[in-house]
């Protein structure tokens, strides 16, 4: 698949190294193209440009900037660019608050997730959650001791959500979705969870795994 990449922090270039190396063919979108000087560098296949081209180059758009940027980010890259489109909506609403006991701070409410504020202003676009309660680190093809880690989806498009499915599979984790984009409530708040053991032991190399009985 042709897959754009808006942002150019960790879990963006990581997430972008993960579809070069199961073949797929990538554009990053940054405001800062300095910042993806190393990555370029390493990773000649991909290609580099603006929010905009990378929306517009991607069969598929990964959005992985800070939460409180990510509407603009969706802004800038334009509606017309996403409309039709599976987003992977990797974002996180963590406030600029420092953690309390290990415990971050929300911009949301558990009645509206920022999953559900970016799908009203972009009806167009298909977004589905991932990735937002791992670190990138062990985002692509992890090895745990325990098996595959489980992922947990949600979004409103059936479609968007099975070829996401796909990836995941290709990534080494099993998915578990959780219905529409209203269980994003309590998938994003996942992150204030996996990140406790992180601030308080610097455990950072973790991962979640739903068990079913039976």
């Amino acid at each position: 698949m042709k897959i754009g990449v808006i942002g150019s922090g960790d879990v963006a270039k990581t997430l972008a190294g993960g579809f070069m190396k199961h073949g797929h063919e990538v554009t990053i979108g940054t405001r800062e193209p300095a910042k993806l000087k190393d990555w370029a560098g390493k990773n000649p296949k991909g290609k580099l440009g603006s929010f905009g081209d990378a929306a517009k180059f991607g069969e598929l758009v990964v959005l992985a900037v800070k939460g409180s940027a990510s509407a603009e980010a969706l802004r800038v890259a334009g509606a017309s660019n996403l409309s039709g489109k599976p987003v992977i909506d990797v974002t996180n609403p963590i406030a600029d608050a420092p953690p309390v006991n290990g415990v971050l701070k929300f911009f949301t409410s558990l009645d509206e997730s920022l999953m559900e504020r970016l799908q009203r202003e972009f009806p167009g676009a298909k977004l589905v959650k991932a990735f937002n309660s791992v670190g990138s680190a062990c985002m692509v093809n992890p090895d745990f001791k325990g098996g595959r880690p489980t992922m947990f989806i949600c979004g409103n498009d059936d479609g968007a959500k099975k070829t996401l499915t796909g990836i995941l599979e290709q990534f080494g984790w099993e998915t578990a979705d959780m219905g529409k984009a209203e269980a994003a409530r309590a998938i994003e708040p996942l992150c204030i969870l996996w990140c406790i053991p992180g601030f308080l032991r610097n455990d950072w190399t973790h991962a979640f795994k739903m068990l079913r009985k039976g």
